[in-house]
């Protein structure tokens, strides 16, 4: 268990330095940001979110659905250096141009000039002044065709040798739905080493939920829904069946609760998000651990059953330890990928930073996938070796709704590649929210069919803990406990019927057989 001691540091420590780098979502906090140099220009990004239209005569409401989408800027102060401001009187009124350029994805060309020199230019120089009629010194624009607003640009002056300047408490009111892009530029050379303290707003219709994630808060509420109504319907055959309760059914009990604590916290998280466009970090953590663990606790669960725990066998003998160790990387993997997807942003993490995350992740989903397959396959040669038809019909069922989970899982990840790499502007966000329901529509469609499949009897226990033999099925009967070890003896039949041939079946054997595998 060293390396599971190790791991827990390892991702402790890169939790925390997720949270420390993180913003506060749709409230885009900027904390001494510098510029980076981009051709003849020097660029910011401010942020990029899908904004829905603020609806029609709603400007008078109050309240966060109050039907306006905007984006607000707050308390933004530049910053340059004292090179940059030496050289200028006090009596000098600009002394240094910022322009913030606001620009949906499907404006991107409107912004910069021809290809002069080479390069796409950025700002404006005295060649493409008169070329293009720009304004030097300034950012090349052109008004949109579909936005007679659009793009806005904001200009703030520096004026004498002032080291910094604020920009005025500005709401861009959004006209347009449209995947919105922000950027801080300058073009004077002279500014270089400019940094920027602030914040922006970034608001729609109904609150501070990004347009791609706003249909996640409803997604949530049904799934809470659905969880609800499943669990109902399980408790009650628990309660009414408690004494005939098996180990992997208390298990399947587990993932419900989880998948309701979770679905229920996500929605909340979302509410929260939504009213105050911040994502508390605790809060976020939280949730994302709770799905993390219910996420390493479905595998295991459909891991165990593929083993044929709790209704071929007792215990899983010697793979215990595997499988714990394997549930412990597995959990690490997910949180890691989860809190660096969700805790303090909404901006898409960077392309190489994803794939850093996410190929522990998959790499270990397709390892359990190959190892519960296995397992299946071992389970149903024992079954079909004993002749254990009704077992053997319900792993059946299970292989086949788990061969469908599959097929759907990769011929999924196949559309989300496709999405993601036909979509580089994100300008299809309106139903990127699918993306993420799916996983969760699939898991809890999985939870049913094993709740179907494992469903608490009159017969649970007598069922778990037999051994069928022939077509017709033989009265059997289970043995308690005794002595620390669990034999299933079959009851012999009469001596009339089959000459006296009990067929005992022993789990120690089984459990050896574990050991060995």
């Amino acid at each position: 268990m060293e390396f599971a001691r190790k791991g827990t540091l390892w991702v402790i420590l890169a939790i925390g330095f997720v949270i420390w780098t993180a913003v506060d979502a749709s409230v885009h906090t900027y904390y001494w940001e510098t510029f980076r140099e981009n051709g003849n220009a020097y660029l910011l990004s401010g942020g990029s979110e899908g904004i829905v239209a603020s609806r029609v005569g709603t400007s008078e409401r109050w309240g966060i659905d109050n039907g306006r989408s905007y984006i607000r800027f707050e308390n933004i102060t530049f910053w340059r250096t004292e090179e940059a401001a030496d050289g200028h009187t006090r009596m000098e009124h600009s002394t240094g141009l910022v322009q913030a350029v606001i620009f949906e994805a499907s404006d991107r060309d409107n912004i910069g000039g021809s290809a002069y020199g080479g390069q796409r230019s950025i700002c404006c120089t005295p060649d493409l002044a008169k070329l293009e009629g720009c304004r030097q010194g300034e950012v090349i624009w052109r008004p949109s065709a579909g936005d007679l607003n659009g793009p806005y640009v904001l200009n703030v002056q520096f004026s004498g040798n002032n080291i910094f300047t604020k920009m005025p408490v500005k709401e861009v009111l959004i006209r347009k739905t449209g995947m919105y892009n922000l950027f801080f530029i300058f073009c004077d050379p002279k500014l270089k080493g400019l940094m920027m303290t602030g914040k922006t707003s970034w608001k729609n219709p109904t609150g501070y939920l990004p347009g791609r994630m706003a249909p996640l808060m409803t997604f949530y509420m049904f799934m809470s829904v659905a969880y609800l109504l499943l669990g109902l319907i399980w408790f009650s055959q628990y309660v009414r069946f408690w004494k005939e309760i098996l180990q992997i059914q208390n298990c399947i009990t587990l993932v419900i609760g989880l998948g309701m604590f979770e679905m229920t916290l996500w929605y909340f998280e979302y509410v929260n998000f939504n009213e105050t466009g911040i994502r508390p970090i605790a809060i976020t953590v939280w949730v994302v651990t709770i799905g993390a663990v219910r996420k390493t606790i479905s595998r295991l669960l459909i891991l165990s059953v593929s083993m044929g725990y709790g209704v071929v066998r007792p215990t899983l003998g010697g793979l215990t330890k595997k499988v714990l160790l394997l549930g412990v990387t597995y959990f690490l993997a997910t949180e890691l990928l989860d809190v660096a997807e969700n805790v303090g942003t909404i901006n898409d993490i960077s392309g190489k930073a994803k794939l850093f995350l996410f190929l522990p992740d998959a790499f270990l989903d397709a390892f359990l996938i190959l190892w519960i397959f296995t397992s299946l396959s071992r389970t149903l040669e024992k079954l079909q070796a004993r002749r254990s038809s009704a077992k053997l019909e319900t792993y059946r069922k299970f292989t086949n709704a788990l061969a469908v989970a599959v097929i759907a899982s990769v011929a999924w990840i196949g559309y989300e590649v496709y999405f993601k790499a036909t979509d580089p502007f994100n300008e299809r966000w309106q139903s990127a929210w699918i993306i993420t329901a799916f996983w969760d529509i699939l898991a809890f469609l999985l939870l049913s069919v094993i709740c179907y499949l494992w469903a608490p009897s009159q017969s649970s226990k007598r069922y778990a803990y037999s051994d069928e033999v022939g077509e017709d099925g033989d009265e059997e009967e289970a043995l308690p406990l005794a002595e620390g070890h669990v034999r299933l003896v079959k009851q012999e039949k009469e001596k009339n019927g089959n000459g006296g041939n009990p067929d005992v079946f022993s789990f120690e054997e089984a459990v050896e057989e574990d050991k060995r595998e």
